[in-house]
């Protein structure tokens, strides 16, 4: 896979499929900057990753705070350029029915999966101009395609947007050679669904009979994917969601 010389940038990455994107293109050669809320796990991870002579760096903040997003890439991307940037933060929020939804709630689970998304790639685009093979890859989820369960129906309309908006910035973005893609995770075995393994092992456990593959997916399956898409072998994809596993998985 050829990601020697790139730089990635990779939100969200102190934990689950983020890191495990980290480690599996630091492995493949790309120097990762990890990005994340905690300082405290960010450093550990970092250590993890320079331990395995991947080289890393990390920096903590806010990606739903558009100041501290443009101080940040910038002072990445003077530093390191970019070529790659992973959308990968973002999360429930919580649940609620819109009946009752809070308009903090509805901005907050907004801000969070789809506005990241915006402030993250608006502020990289200067740097992934001048990249190598640049490409930007956005993290939706089958949520956004089958609108959430009860409760988690704002969390799908997020989704819906980064689909959207990956197909928006593709076009916008295809002039400069920058490809713009997405992948579409179902049920990955990670913190996510923390509660309810917890609290309801046998509804957890239950998830993967509704699997074509009769299995829950594990970080690495996602990593992998977004390893390949970041690579030159990925060069003539754009504009496409990759959906991976659920029950309803379709490849794009």
């Amino acid at each position: 896979m050829k990601l020697q010389g790139k730089t990635a940038l990779i939100t969200g990455a102190t934990g689950g499929i983020g890191f495990e994107v980290a480690k599996q293109m630091g492995a493949h050669g790309a120097k990762v900057i990890i990005n994340g809320l905690n300082k405290e796990a960010g450093e550990a991870r970092l250590k993890e990753l320079t331990d395995a002579g991947v080289t890393a760096e990390f920096y903590a903040f806010d990606v739903t705070n558009e100041d501290l997003v443009n101080e940040n890439v910038k002072a990445i991307g003077d530093k390191h350029g970019l070529d790659v940037v992973v959308n990968n933060a973002g999360g429930l929020g919580g649940r609620s029915r819109f009946e009752v939804m809070t308009t903090d709630f509805y901005r907050n689970v907004m801000a969070l999966n789809l506005d990241s998304v915006f402030f993250v790639s608006r502020a990289a685009i200067p740097y992934l101009k001048k990249g190598t093979d640049p490409n930007i890859i956005n993290f939706t989820s089958n949520a956004g395609w089958n609108a959430g369960g009860p409760g988690a129906g704002i969390y799908g309309t997020s989704k819906a947007g980064v689909h959207a908006i990956t197909r928006a910035l593709a076009k916008d973005l295809a002039e400069y050679g920058i490809r713009v893609n997405a992948v579409s995770p179902g049920t990955i075995d990670t913190d996510f669904h923390k509660q309810i393994k917890s609290t309801k092992p046998e509804v957890f456990q239950s998830w993967a009979k509704n699997i074509m593959l009769g299995r829950l997916g594990q970080p690495e399956d996602v990593a992998a994917v977004v390893a390949f898409l970041a690579s030159a072998d990925a060069g003539f994809i754009t504009a496409e969601t990759i959906q991976i596993g659920g029950g309803q998985a379709l490849g794009i």
